[in-house]
């Protein structure tokens, strides 16, 4: 059902439902703060110097765990917050969202040309890398503009609720994992979509026939057949270069011009 309301989107998007796509907005909330961190002994049967892999060394720093959730620290589900491992929210959240307001926008097999925004970070930034090592140092707000080559602008936010908000020249809806709402939405109870609408948004495929595992037999059928599986790499690695440019941009604090078919960030060596 959660998956049911992102194809549902992108078909009302191709049936034209809300007009031309002007702007998509992703909300994928901001990222945690911690405080500055304690060295402590690494936890007993954690090969720490395994887990950093080719990441820099780094002391093994948490704090006390609270009632509900992870303690924070560099290590397993907290890594999130730390540029040395990942991208904060824009990565996490973002490689969900971005996905699929490309894919809507029917720009998931290139990129945007600018990406410029604003960014608070929890430590000092000094020519885009952090200045603390004790501390979770990834944007933990944020609001960024992408803009693709025609015209379309993708906006990546810390605020508001965490979903797409895609907007035409007639009409607007909201979708996330919990909900899909708008005037345009309301809409198809009068004029619903195209009875096969589920094979135009999955590349001719109806995900009904797998189950409940649609992906994974999806990619066992395409080991077999040599067919581009229906969630394949090329888009997903288009949707994480726009997040990583975003991260790029408000880390240096600056706009950056960007060549999607060279995939070339230009005129910044």
């Amino acid at each position: 059902e959660m998956g049911h309301r992102f194809l549902q989107a992108v078909a009302m998007i191709r049936d034209g439902r809300i007009g031309q796509v002007k702007k998509v907005t992703c909300g994928i909330n901001g990222a945690p703060t911690s405080g500055e961190l304690p060295v402590v002994d690494v936890p007993k049967g954690l090969n720490w110097d395994m887990w950093l892999g080719q990441a820099p060394f780094a002391e093994y720093v948490s704090g006390p765990k609270p009632e509900r959730g992870y303690a924070p620290s560099r290590c397993h589900y907290e890594f999130r917050w730390w540029y040395e491992y990942s991208g904060g929210k824009m990565t996490d959240w973002g490689a969900h969202h971005v996905d699929v307001a490309q894919w809507g926008i029917g720009l998931d097999k290139t990129g945007p040309v600018s990406v410029e925004g604003t960014a608070t970070h929890p430590c000092m930034m000094k020519d885009g890398y952090p200045t603390q090592t004790n501390k979770y140092n990834v944007a933990s707000k944020f609001d960024i503009k992408c803009v693709f080559v025609n015209g379309v602008e993708l906006i990546i936010t810390s605020e508001g609720d965490n979903g797409v908000l895609f907007e035409g020249t007639e009409g607007r809806f909201f979708v996330n994992r919990g909900k899909i709402e708008g005037k345009p939405v309301e809409d198809l109870k009068e004029k619903p979509l195209p009875e096969d609408w589920m094979k135009g948004v999955y590349k001719g495929k109806d995900p009904r026939t797998y189950g409940g595992n649609e992906h994974m037999a999806n990619f066992f059928d395409c080991v077999k057949t040599r067919e581009e599986p229906i969630s394949d790499v090329y888009t997903h690695h288009r949707a994480m270069s726009t997040c990583h440019l975003a991260n790029i941009a408000i880390r240096l604090g600056r706009k950056i011009n960007w060549n999607p078919d060279t995939e070339e960030i230009v005129g910044d060596a």
